[in-house]
């Protein structure tokens, strides 16, 4: 590694350390904005900014014509009840987010800096509501309401290193409620119970036949008031995703004839928390802007306290990053 590389990996590493100490759970992402902001503004970026939904923005070089967008998501899956220490381990870095997407980010400014002249211009973009029920807010704006002319669109997963992916996952996200009339455990012991049924249902919905490419998932459950009265509500939250509209649209399809086979009393009303579109993505289908995947490092144990990503490849992953903006611009021309 050269020493300038060698810098440079440096401070992702430190970045990243510092970034993943920080708790971001969806919908709270503003202090890593603004530690984020205050990295790109050191690094010399031009226009750094924080959008009106809270994505960070920097021009990291200027150009002609559509820009080519470096972006890494700033929220993560834990808030700040999980304890957010990132422990150095024998070249491993430990701790909630590290890899997703705390390496990502770190790396967007580091891969901008072994950019050479080029005629395009290069945005750097950290998002919010990526992760949870954020249904890709800020990513979504940020092309809606670009702060430059979009060409093409880099996404950064932090511990994917050695996959491309042109894959865009959909999903379908509701919360369920099952509502009914409640009463005594022992007295009322007859009538129906929200709860009750509320496990009927997940059992079911747990047992929808699954192609390849899709997934079922029921992630938060809860209800009742009491160990002896028969339930009057329960809830719980169902996640459906597929990588292909159509088997998308099957599942959603599953879970509503689950759904509507409700008995009175009992009642079932479902409230929409999210909707992403699937699809395989060709260099001319999202939004008309070629958009790919790619890591910064390995690692595993993602959406969990024990999430961990290697020190060493990091140097490939940051090289990888500003060669794909540089093959990009080749075939451009």
């Amino acid at each position: 590694m050269s020493a300038e590389l060698e810098v440079i990996v440096d401070v992702v590493v430190r970045r990243t350390i510092e970034l993943a100490q920080v708790p971001a759970p969806t919908g709270a992402e503003a202090e890593r904005a603004a530690l984020v902001r205050s990295w790109w503004e050191a690094d010399g970026h031009a226009d750094v900014r924080i959008d009106d939904v809270g994505n960070v923005w920097a021009c990291a070089r200027d150009g002609l014509g559509p820009a080519i967008v470096l972006c890494a998501h700033l929220d993560t899956v834990f808030g700040p009840d999980v304890p957010h220490a990132v422990r150095t381990d024998d070249g491993v870095l430990r701790g909630p987010s590290v890899g997703d997407d705390s390496v990502g980010v770190a790396a967007l400014s580091a891969a901008a800096s072994l950019l050479g002249p080029g005629s395009m211009p290069v945005w750097l973009l950290a998002t919010v509501g990526e992760e949870g029920l954020g249904n890709l807010r800020g990513a979504t704006l940020a092309l809606e309401t670009s702060a430059a002319d979009v060409g093409a669109f880099v996404a950064v997963e932090g511990n994917y290193l050695g996959r491309v992916s042109t894959t865009g996952v959909g999903s379908r996200r509701r919360r369920v409620y099952v509502r009914g009339p409640g009463g005594h455990a022992w007295e009322a012991a007859e009538t129906p119970s929200a709860i009750h049924r509320t496990a009927e249902l997940v059992v079911q919905i747990a047992a929808i036949p699954r192609p390849v490419g899709t997934s079922v998932n029921v992630g938060r459950i809860g209800g009742g008031e009491g160990i002896n009265m028969r339930a009057r509500e329960a809830w719980f939250e169902v996640d459906l995703r597929a990588d292909d509209p159509a088997a998308l649209e099957a599942l959603g399809r599953s879970l509503e004839t689950i759904l509507a086979a409700a008995q009175e009393p009992l009642r079932i009303e479902q409230e929409v928390l999210g909707d992403r579109p699937a699809g395989h993505l060709d260099p001319a289908h999202a939004r008309g802007i070629p958009a790919v995947a790619i890591g910064i490092t390995t690692g595993s144990g993602e959406h969990t306290p024990q999430e961990w990503i290697d020190v060493d490849p990091i140097e490939q992953g940051v090289h990888a990053l500003a060669r794909t903006v540089e093959r990009y611009e080749e075939r451009c021309r």
